[in-house]
């Protein structure tokens, strides 16, 4: 049977494989804790589930347009206005099936065959693919624990060639939790933007950062040049609506009509009840927002406390996000040698589900994350201090 060769180098999801290992064994009986998802435990916002229902009764079931409604494209725009004192007019919005969409299709509208993406590591595990996929070339640069998983304009610089195109920028991280500095993150917009390359921020946990830090947007940067950035945002993790299917992309109106164009020819618009519950988060009130904010920092705390003083384990403490990303590889022996044959005896001696570190660009990590309730992250963190502990005495 004849596969495609764009589809030749595009590997299974590590998380979604070790998600498919933790029900196997619960399917077993095996009382598994899954630490692996990247999904907030509480439920969607009632006055967001209500302007759901609210459009089933008016029947509000039929095509809309491509982008998104008017409304909505308007509400996403004015997000920027409210958060970061920086309007962006509806045009240049539209409206995906999650952030993933939305990134995949920006990638489809501007990369050509060839074109280099500088991808800084730890990376979201999507990204290299989504660019293979496209038809570009992911150079991936790499920041250890030492430097907090974040980058710097000379790593980045050693990275430039003549077919460099596009810089992904993700703060907060996923996996890492990372947030980079108001200046921190200037000086990388600015060192982009002089070399002639695009930015594509993903700022998709921007509302998920924590006492002490904020989260920098690239909305100023795109008011200027607008022809060189995009910023990435959305709904599933701020508001609790990962089944929802709902992000939006900010990028010039020219990029946006493309985008909708091509758009047009795959889903067409993403689900009409969904939009409605959208409209109804990105105007309402945020109060949901905040109480979930404040419950993930806890958690963090909580979280970071008890794995800090586990020995040989270095853990940057996270400033967003739900993530710990823990640098293992002290561990690493005759037992296990990376961290997919961590994860995976984690999972059968912890009984816990974890991800590895090598689905985001670095095996010497492996990822929590803490989007679960108090009581079951204290009990899976001590069964793996505990497995841990058993493999550095062997």
């Amino acid at each position: 049977m004849q596969i495609s060769d764009r589809l030749k180098s595009i590997q299974p999801s590590l998380t979604l494989a070790v998600n498919s290992k933790a029900l196997e064994l619960r399917a077993k009986g095996v009382d598994i804790i899954s630490l692996a998802v990247g999904e907030p435990d509480f439920p969607t916002p009632k006055h967001i589930c209500e302007a759901a229902k609210k459009a089933i009764d008016e029947n509000f079931c039929r095509y809309t347009q491509v982008p998104g409604i008017p409304e909505l494209r308007k509400a996403a725009g004015d997000y920027f206005a409210r958060e970061h004192k920086v309007p962006v007019a509806p045009e240049s919005i539209v409206i995906g099936a999650g952030g993933k969409h939305c990134i995949y299709n920006f990638l489809q509208a501007f990369l050509n065959n060839g074109d280099e993406v500088l991808i800084p590591a730890p990376y979201w595990l999507s990204y290299p693919d989504m660019v293979q996929l496209a038809g570009g070339v992911p150079v991936l640069v790499k920041a250890g624990a030492e430097q907090n998983f974040k980058v710097s304009c000379e790593m980045l610089d050693r990275a430039v060639s003549p077919k460099t195109k596009l810089l992904i920028l993700n703060s907060p991280s996923n996996p890492t939790g990372a947030v980079y500095s108001q200046e921190e993150f200037s000086k990388i917009m600015d060192w982009a933007l002089a070399r002639g390359l695009f930015v594509l921020s993903d700022e998709i946990y921007e509302q998920l950062v924590y006492t002490g830090s904020q989260s920098p947007s690239a909305v100023t940067w795109f008011a200027k040049k607008p022809e060189q950035v995009a910023i990435l945002n959305g709904l599933s993790k701020s508001f609790a609506m990962t089944g929802w299917r709902v992000g939006f992309l900010c990028a010039h109106p020219d990029l946006i009509k493309k985008i909708s164009a091509m758009q047009g020819h795959s889903t067409s618009n993403i689900c009409s009840i969904a939009q409605k519950a959208a409209l109804a988060a990105l105007t309402g009130p945020m109060d949901c927002v905040y109480a979930m904010r404040e419950a993930f920092q806890r958690r963090r705390d909580l979280a970071y406390a008890t794995v800090a003083n586990w020995p040989g384990i270095v853990c940057p403490k996270p400033d967003g996000a739900f993530y710990l990303f823990c640098d293992v590889h002290s561990v690493y022996g005759e037992r296990v040698h990376n961290s997919t044959e961590l994860c995976t005896y984690l999972l059968e001696e912890a009984h816990v589900a974890l991800v590895p570190g090598a689905a985001f660009g670095d095996d010497t990590c492996i990822r929590f994350s803490y989007a679960v309730a108090d009581d079951v992250l204290q009990r899976a963190l001590a069964q793996v201090g505990k497995a841990l502990a058993a493999l550095q005495t062997k």
